[in-house]
């Protein structure tokens, strides 16, 4: 080879700036070159975590890591150990960006703005010559001899190796291109979604969130726990999210048309809180009315709506309950049925399961197994993360491990 090693990072997004700088520090007279199909970089960085950026997870040990992956665990389990959460943190804080964990161990920029993100990521680039190409998106890839042949729309472009970063990809369409460049492909199906449900009157309850729920699919083993919040348009939060990403193809199979089971208790049995509300009718307590109290801190608001679902008269007292009204209550609350009929992107943040086949891939390099010189990184794999940081903490690991390698 007489001329600079070429590399090609396809997609100017979190992955593709995190490999094409640590492609260019461990290969400084390489030519790289991120093309990014948009008018701006790194967009999916900015509205993350709501304009904060979640950037990864407090979660050090790398098996306990991986269990958040509802595909990619097993993969994601052997990259960890070449690039880690604690990496993650070292390397931004050695370039200036303190993270903090919040109780939920999310990780966050201390400026607590995903611009911080973006500034450092593209000063790196700028300071080590990487080079940015805006509004190019690539049409085609072809493996030649021993180079590829990159299209655009006005013109062909060569390459000596091409890490592709190009994200999750919502619509088989839109893998037509890697396809035919011979890479296997899963279909794509949307995860980490919220649940609809149009006119029932539970979105009447808006903004409450209940802390301890356990929501899981009717007639299916998937189960979360978690805070569940109301929304508008139906339920949200981290247990609706969890249960969006374990069951992405199962509900997408389902056409988004299930029942939500919720336990608005969990952490409880059923004999302990048939004891409790027991112990509440037949105490110093039982002459208030049911409506008005209840021992497990569940928010008034939702207390009363779990009521009026049962048919409870506003005047019913806690020593009037009766027996079958017990057994309904205790039942509304460990088995209480919400008929969900289609999703809602979480707060823009869409995350796909489905990409390049992960048994085409070198865990160790990124690269294909049998197309010498194409490395992946980010969400264009097969894997996807819950909520909480662990998307982008796969994208820091598998860009840099595509970086470190390609041009060896």
């Amino acid at each position: 080879m007489n001329h600079p090693l070429k590399i090609a990072v396809i997609g100017g997004g979190a992955a593709g700036f995190f490999s094409a700088v640590t492609a260019k520090r461990n290969f400084p007279e390489a030519e790289v070159t991120i093309y990014e199909k948009s008018q701006k970089v790194l967009s999916k960085v900015k509205i993350s975590g709501g304009g904060r950026c979640n950037v990864t997870n407090h979660c050090f040990d790398t098996d306990e890591l991986a269990k958040n992956y509802p595909r990619g665990e097993q993969f994601l389990r052997k990259a960890f150990k070449q690039f880690s959460v604690q990496d993650t943190i070292d390397w931004y804080e050695s370039r200036g960006v303190k993270l903090v964990t919040l109780p939920d161990n999310c990780m966050f920029p201390r400026s607590d703005s995903s611009q911080t993100i973006i500034d450092c990521l593209m000063e790196e680039a700028i300071q080590l010559n990487v080079e940015i190409k805006i509004q190019m998106p690539i049409l085609g890839m072809e493996k030649k001899a021993d180079y590829f042949e990159l299209t655009t729309a006005t013109e062909k472009i060569t390459a000596d190796r091409v890490i592709l970063t190009v994200g999750g990809i919502p619509k088989r369409s839109g893998m037509e291109w890697i396809l035919k460049a011979g890479c296997e492909m899963i279909n794509p199906v949307p995860s980490l979604f919220t649940f609809n449900m149009p006119n029932h009157p539970v979105t009447e309850l808006m903004g409450v969130v209940v802390e301890q729920t356990e929501s899981k699919i009717e007639r299916e083993k998937l189960v979360a726990n978690g805070p569940l919040l109301v929304t508008h348009w139906g339920m949200s939060g981290p247990s609706v999210l969890k249960l969006s990403a374990w069951g992405a193809r199962l509900l997408a199979e389902r056409n988004y048309e299930f029942n939500l089971l919720v336990n608005w208790v969990n952490g409880k049995k059923e004999e302990e809180i048939r004891a409790m509300l027991q112990s509440l009718a037949q105490g110093e307590h039982g002459a208030k009315k049911v409506g008005n109290l209840n021992p497990f801190g569940i928010s008034r608001r939702m207390w009363q709506f779990i009521c009026d679902r049962l048919g409870f008269s506003e005047e019913l007292r806690w020593n009037e309950l009766g027996k079958k009204n017990l057994n309904k209550l205790v039942n509304q609350l460990i088995n209480d049925t919400y008929p969900v009929s289609g999703k809602t992107t979480f707060k823009e943040e869409f995350v796909t399961a489905g990409g390049v086949a992960l048994k085409q891939v070198d865990v160790n390099t990124m690269q294909h197994k049998q197309m010498e010189g194409l490395f992946f990184a980010g969400e264009v794999l097969d894997i996807d993360g819950i909520t909480g940081g662990f998307n982008f903490q796969a994208a820091w690991t598998t860009g840099f491990i595509a970086g470190k390698h390609v041009g060896k």
